[in-house]
């Protein structure tokens, strides 16, 4: 599922039909743990684009910057 899918869909879905929606795209063998995962992964996907939407975001430069500094460390 794509990242944005999460962000799109919130306009039309709760948290919840998000969830069972996702649980329900797991495979039938998926685990109890592969099935916290995803919804971890949820949970800070929505964290972050709540963050990015309150502006508390970090801009794009300064990430690649980062990112530059942590490659030749």
């Amino acid at each position: 599922m794509p990242w944005y899918w999460l962000w799109l869909h919130n306009f039309f879905m709760t948290e919840k039909e998000i969830v069972l929606k996702t649980v329900r795209e797991l495979p039938d063998d998926c685990s109890i743990d592969e099935i916290a995962d995803r919804i971890e992964f949820l949970a800070a996907v929505r964290k972050g684009l709540d963050q990015l939407d309150s502006g508390e975001g970090i801009p794009h430069d300064e990430i690649k910057k980062q990112l530059a500094s942590w490659l030749t460390s």
